[in-house]
């Protein structure tokens, strides 16, 4: 396998993998990996909390940096160090189960980093709010140059990420790159919707997928007809559905598909296949807002795309890396054969030839990126070239 695997644990390493994937620096992360090493052979739970206290002094430690870089007027090497601050921070606070001493306080420290690094950095990103039915979804918009009505992509979290972790995946620079403004959303169960206003799941995402699209509506720079929406990993779910029940988006594109994630649930409790976060069944309980076992399985029962996928009437693309540990490379067969009423529809599964074979591309995120970026820009009026 290709993936960087200091850790005798899958999920250890995936960490790492997002990190490395992410922006963080190789030195930097040996630094906080080598003092744990030892850590994670009780498996995944168990060494979470040395896992926060060394990721977490890095985090502290390019905040000191950062203070000093702004104290002499040097606003773009703080802005630096603060994404990567917030990045370790977002890692070390993903580690830990909920209601663990210190998450919140790490995350909140993450969140003001990042906004820190958009405003010393001039980056061309905002933080937004988008109404729903309950609440609000926080978001990072990011423009396309140009002056015209541009086409733009809603980016949604899988069941662990967050809006910050869809940035530094590089999708948003690459689609504007080909013309194309991003929309990374903390849907409800990710992100801001659950740590800051306990929004959990809802697996019929047209529902909250549509308000982002009432919300491009709204905005002089987004062309409303030209909108596409793509997810990953469990996102593999959401943004299917989505386009499957709200017409308005004009293509779509999946980073992993996740077409029977409620079946990937019977497997987990048999114990085949890795999971993606430790204390995972912690996890998706408060994802979920379920009170226990029985109440969490009732609740993801819809989270199978099985009956709908025929309401797609627009492009789509499935890809999925062949030696995802998390989900089944069977779930793109299943998912691109169902797509019968799309006009156009493609699968693509990475090799070894290429990388990309992990979930979600964990091991090299560049071919699932420029891919689904190539995708957007062909099927929603960009450019590739």
């Amino acid at each position: 396998m290709a993936l960087y695997s200091p850790f005798k644990n899958y999920i250890w390493n995936l960490s790492v993998a997002i990190a490395m994937e992410s922006g963080g620096r190789i030195g930097e992360i040996v630094d906080m990996c080598q003092p744990i090493i030892d850590a994670a052979d009780n498996g995944a739970d168990a060494g979470t909390p040395q896992f926060m206290q060394a990721w977490a002094a890095m985090g502290r430690k390019l905040l000191e940096l950062a203070a000093e870089d702004e104290a002499k007027g040097r606003a773009f090497s703080a802005s630096d160090k603060l994404e990567r601050a917030s990045l370790y921070l977002l890692v070390a606070e993903r580690m830990q189960g909920h209601g663990t001493q210190g998450r919140e306080e790490t995350y909140a420290l993450a969140r003001d980093s990042f906004d820190r690094s958009t405003r010393l950095g001039k980056l061309s990103r905002e933080r937004v709010e988008i109404p729903l039915e309950n609440g609000t979804m926080s978001a990072i918009f990011t423009r396309a140059p140009g002056d015209e009505p541009r086409p733009c992509v809603v980016f949604c979290n899988g069941l662990d990420s967050c809006k910050e972790l869809l940035y530094w995946t590089g999708m948003p620079a690459a689609l504007a790159r080909r013309g194309i403004s991003t929309l990374c959303v903390d849907q409800p169960g990710t992100g801001e919707a659950l740590r800051l206003q306990n929004l959990p799941v809802d697996p019929h995402s047209e529902s909250w997928a549509s308000k982002a699209v009432d919300w491009l509506e709204q905005q002089a720079e987004v062309d409303g007809s030209r909108i596409g929406m793509t997810g990953i990993s469990l996102g593999g779910h959401f943004a299917p559905r989505a386009v499957a029940y709200e017409p308005r988006f004009a293509s779509g594109a999946v980073w992993g598909a996740n077409h029977n994630w409620r079946e990937v649930q019977d497997k987990r409790m048999q114990r085949e296949g890795e999971n993606p976060v430790p204390h995972y069944w912690a996890h998706v309980h408060w994802a979920f807002g379920a009170t226990d076992q029985e109440d969490f399985l009732e609740k993801s029962a819809d989270m199978n795309l099985n009956g709908h996928m025929d309401r797609i009437k627009v492009p789509f693309l499935v890809t999925h890396g062949a030696n995802d540990r998390q989900i089944s490379p069977s779930y793109a067969d299943d998912l691109y054969d169902q797509l019968v009423n799309s006009p156009r529809r493609e699968k693509v599964i990475f090799t070894a030839r290429e990388g990309g074979v992990e979930h979600v591309g964990a091991d090299n995120m560049a071919y699932g990126r420029d891919l689904i970026a190539d995708w957007f820009a062909e099927t929603l009026g960009g450019k590739t070239a």
